[in-house]
């Protein structure tokens, strides 16, 4: 499983999961007796390990295995937050909660909560040769029948992630003069990227990061928040769930930030990815075509929505597109009506120029998968980096590409992307700013645009975390 995780946790090293069946391993133990001189150790070219005592005699020395029991949690191996993905963050675990559920006394059963992700969305849709809408609403049902009671859409809450990003985005640009690490904005929505600069890049990087929470976490401020006020109910009665297209939102679900201390809850307790999902309907023998459609939840009023939208700008939710539009609005006064990409080196590294008489006055730049990120955070420790804003994406092709999405067989990555992309893009683009559902929790709930309030729940901090170096991240 750890191997679905983005390239940048694996290649750095940083693989912010560890199956059960993978256990952390010092080179060798050696048993030290009383009396005895220090011995030496001799490595064969097989890779064995023999102790030598004074007299030459040879002992082949056994490996020492830690268990996750047994780690002490450093930074440069597995953290608490890892740990805890083990035993939280799975199908099976849902499937847990559920049987518990149905078990336990009216009052003591969790409302359970499920939010999909548009990209996993267009993934099962590809898979099961569905259009979008009409497995979203079969998804509902096949939900529902395990015991589900709401299933939603993050399509809504990056609504807020691209309307704070966007001020977000005005508000260091106005502060550049004062505040050398004000720009670039680098996005934030990507967990793989943050755990890679945060562990790799710390105090240096963390300036630059967007403070806005990504859709699913602010996800889980709604669910955890306002829908738990409209149900009258405590945050921790609340079981919630979302299905995403990568494994790295586990690690996202787990942060400390992401935890209300007042009532011991996560704003998402579970993160299954789009893979998870159809071994869930292979588990109880659905074949998704098969299902009866349902009505979609919404989370304002009793309704159904009829319809699903999405946000233009790209399968990895639009950040660049809409940051851009509004910047050149706002702060020039220029209606952008479509937006012209530049590649660079490669597909995965395009920028895009605001100029007016010649003068640059804006200029952004997409930068996806291991090797461009690389490259941009070189530009930035060498002071050459010439954006105002970077959306930056762990996986090469972004979101839509993630290590949790399903594989279709028989199909070539180039056109099995090609496909998902086409559904992904299939649906009515919405404006943020023209959403009613999303400026009335603005103003009723939230106390207004950029009220103390909203800052709370829509933004986050992100901790430099310093690197041990021990025996255990030592490159034998």
């Amino acid at each position: 499983m750890a191997a679905r995780f983005s390239g940048v946790l694996q290649l750095t090293e940083l693989d912010d999961f560890i199956a059960p069946s993978q256990e952390c391993i010092k080179p060798v133990k050696v048993d030290k007796k009383p009396g005895k001189a220090a011995a030496k150790i001799k490595i064969e070219a097989d890779g064995s390990y023999f102790q030598v005592n004074q007299d030459g005699e040879a002992q082949r020395l056994e490996k020492a295995k830690i268990t996750l029991n047994d780690c002490l949690a450093c930074s440069g191996c597995i953290t608490s937050a890892e740990s805890v993905l083990i035993s939280q963050q799975s199908h099976g675990e849902l499937c847990k909660v559920l049987a518990l559920n149905k078990a336990a006394a009216a009052n003591e059963q969790k409302l359970v909560v499920v939010s999909v992700s548009p990209q996993s969305r267009a993934s099962l849709a590809a898979r099961c040769k569905l259009g979008v809408l009409e497995t979203a609403k079969k998804l509902t049902t096949f939900l529902k029948s395990l015991g589900v009671h709401y299933v939603f859409d993050t399509t809504f809450s990056r609504n807020f992630s691209l309307l704070e990003s966007q001020r977000e985005f005005v508000r260091r640009f106005h502060k550049q003069a004062e505040d050398k690490k004000a720009l670039p904005m680098l996005a934030s929505a990507c967990p793989g990227w943050i755990c890679y600069a945060e562990k790799t890049h710390g105090s240096f990087i963390i300036p630059y990061i967007s403070t806005t929470k990504s859709p699913q976490q602010v996800m889980g401020s709604l669910v955890k928040g306002y829908f738990a006020e409209q149900q009258h109910l405590p945050p921790d009665r609340i079981y919630h769930v979302t299905v995403m297209p990568c494994y790295d939102k586990k690690l996202e679900a787990s942060r400390p930030d992401f935890f209300n201390q007042e009532f011991q809850t996560r704003d998402v307790d579970c993160v299954i990815t789009t893979g998870e999902v159809l071994k869930l309907l292979e588990q109880e023998g659905v074949s998704l075509p098969d299902v009866d459609p349902a009505p979609l939840d919404t989370m304002l009023g009793s309704a159904a929505a009829e319809e699903l939208s999405t946000h233009r700008g790209g399968g990895s939710g639009g950040y660049l597109e809409h940051i851009y539009r509004h910047a050149a609005q706002e702060l020039f006064g220029i209606h952008v009506d479509s937006i012209q990409y530049k590649p660079l080196k490669n597909k995965d590294f395009q920028e895009v120029t605001l100029e007016r008489d010649g003068v640059v006055l804006l200029q952004f730049a997409l930068a996806y998968g291991f090797r461009n990120i690389q490259n941009l955070v070189q530009k930035l420790k060498r002071g050459k980096c010439p954006y105002h804003y970077v959306e930056v994406m762990a996986c090469p092709s972004g979101c839509l590409n993630g290590g949790g999405q399903i594989k279709l067989e028989g199909e070539s990555s180039k056109e099995e992307l090609q496909q998902v992309e086409r559904l992904y893009e299939s649906l009515r683009a919405e404006i943020p700013e023209e959403n009613q559902a999303v400026g009335e929790l603005y103003e009723h709930w939230l106390g207004g645009w950029g009220s103390e309030k909203a800052l709370e729940v829509l933004h986050t901090e992100y901790h430099a975390v310093e690197r041990a170096n021990t025996a255990l991240n030592i490159k034998w």
